[in-house]
């Protein structure tokens, strides 16, 4: 074979190597093209579900009808340039410096009320000759004083009588000896008095002290009790006023509006011999402000929130926990969301991106900025539902176009991408509130009913077990009912342990019924 016709072949060689290895490459290319395609697919569904299609629209221009809709328009120039002033005024006073002047100072609070107990003494000068002086008058200084707590006996003494003898003859059938029947007692036969049992709750879940503390004042007040006496007592009390949970529960949901919320709630693990994470629920009558705490064996999950609220028929304002997704649109339910828990979002995100950040918080806080406006003018709840709806409800629809104007910028994951999600989602629940005077702009007031939880858990660290978180949120309930009704607690709590025993009408009970 001569030279000419081996270089054909071997050309004719390396071009079939050559189509071979573009062919894989267009291969190659397909794939990957098919990757980037799915990858854009996914994105788009992504997006979709967390920022809404943007081919809808959200909020609609009557407030009444407050569907699930998104905006499709962008903030218009004049917009974003109201919005742009409003942001460097809202960072100007946070950065300002406020001057004092040396002569313009705070009134001091005062330190005590006006109706405790003065106690006088009085001091003559030394060498006073009444014949010699007259007094002009008196200078007087003031002191707190305080007298440690006195444990004493309450004795109970009953008189004997037995009818005379000259008496019995005439009258055989006379009574012939008598004396008074053993008054009931919250606690049969116990030694606790309502006044000590009244200490002992209060200061556990008022001044959130745990037992063994109680424990220790008490023995320095000369009377020595033992952990299981002090846990016995608890119990039976908490048994006695089981009834007035019961009713007050009934009571609460019966309202048209309530407000729940939930935290956490430690509790010893007698299996796993430690502290797990439980959870109790906070209803509150915003109505009136009475609290219902539940505690159903520390469980959080939806059957719970289903045992607690799915028969209920009226407004229920929460946060933005899942679980109460189920009843958005249920027939008799009219779910309404918190602007504070949107708000924390977005100060979560300042350290992130201060600029779009400030934007989301100068919106809400003209929300806000209405709702104190109206609290000051002291308006009713006509009055400040017209309000709402001519301004909030407009501020609320230009914060959704905003919204929609910025939520591609920025990652799902990061915070301002998470308080955008969490707002966009909840903002036809959100814009509810305008719907009724009534209404809060928040949950806030729910929240506060479970601060004394917090304050307490974080000192008595834990319930002991199931049936002591039970009981602790009977205690709560009662105590924050007392507590928004402006009910001295613990005359409540003394004069209600006194008259449980005998008492027939349990409604008469309650801190909603009780007459200073």
């Amino acid at each position: 074979m001569s030279d000419q016709s081996q270089e054909i072949l071997r050309l004719q060689s390396e071009l079939a190597r050559l189509q071979e290895e573009g062919l894989r490459k267009d291969r190659k290319i397909e794939q990957m093209q098919s990757v980037i395609d799915s990858l854009r697919n996914m994105m788009a569904y992504f997006r979709k579900r967390l920022f809404g299609s943007m081919t809808e629209k959200r909020l609609p221009l009557d407030p009444s009808v407050l569907q699930p809709t998104l905006f499709d328009t962008q903030l218009t120039e004049e917009e974003q340039s109201a919005l742009d002033a409003e942001v460097k005024k809202m960072e100007e006073q946070n950065a300002r410096t406020i001057e004092v002047k040396s002569h313009r100072r705070e009134v001091r609070k005062p330190v005590m009320r006006d109706d405790l107990p003065v106690e006088e003494i009085h001091i003559y000068p030394e060498g006073v000759n009444p014949e010699e002086y007259t007094e002009i008058g008196v200078e007087t200084t003031d002191r707190i004083a305080i007298r440690p707590a006195v444990m004493y006996i309450e004795r109970t003494v009953r008189h004997k009588f037995v009818l005379k003898s000259s008496l019995q003859i005439d009258n055989p059938d006379r009574q012939t000896f008598m004396i008074a029947p053993i008054p009931e007692t919250i606690i049969p036969k116990g030694m606790a008095s309502e006044s000590l049992l009244a200490d002992i709750l209060i200061d556990k879940y008022v001044y959130h002290l745990p037992f063994y503390r109680v424990i220790q004042k008490y023995k320095e007040l000369g009377v020595v009790l033992s952990d299981s006496t002090i846990g016995d007592w608890f119990s039976g009390v908490c048994s006695r006023l089981r009834p007035l949970y019961d009713k007050l529960r009934e009571r609460i949901m019966t309202s048209d509006y309530i407000q729940v919320d939930e935290s956490t709630l430690p509790v010893i693990d007698n299996e796993k011999h430690r502290a797990v994470k439980g959870y109790i629920w906070a209803v509150r009558d915003a109505v009136c402000g009475d609290v219902y705490f539940h505690y159903d064996m520390g469980s959080r999950s939806g059957e719970t929130a289903r045992r607690l609220i799915g028969g209920y028929r009226g407004t229920v304002q929460t946060d933005g926990y899942e679980v109460y997704e189920a009843y958005e649109g249920a027939p008799g339910k009219r779910m309404i969301g918190c602007w504070a828990h949107a708000r924390r979002k977005f100060v979560e995100a300042l350290d992130e991106d201060r600029k779009h950040a400030s934007e989301a918080l100068v919106y809400i806080g003209r929300l806000y900025g209405i709702e104190n406006e109206m609290q000051e003018a002291g308006l009713d709840a006509e009055a400040i539902r017209k309000r709402r709806q001519e301004k909030s409800y407009e501020i609320i629809r230009e914060f959704e176009k905003w919204m929609d104007s910025v939520s591609n910028r920025f990652a799902p994951k990061s915070r301002m991408g998470k308080a955008l999600v969490y707002t966009y989602t909840l903002l036809p629940r959100l814009s509810r509130y305008v719907l009724d005077g009534r209404y809060h702009i928040d949950n806030n007031r729910v929240e506060n009913a479970i601060r004394p939880l917090a304050i307490g858990r974080k000192n008595y660290l834990f319930c002991g077990n199931h049936d002591a978180a039970v009981r602790a949120a009977i205690v709560y309930s009662l105590f924050s009912s007392c507590k928004a009704r402006g009910i001295d607690t613990r005359t409540w709590l003394e004069d209600t342990l006194k008259r449980i025993p005998t008492e027939k009408d349990i409604d008469s009970l309650l801190p909603c019924n009780f007459r200073k």
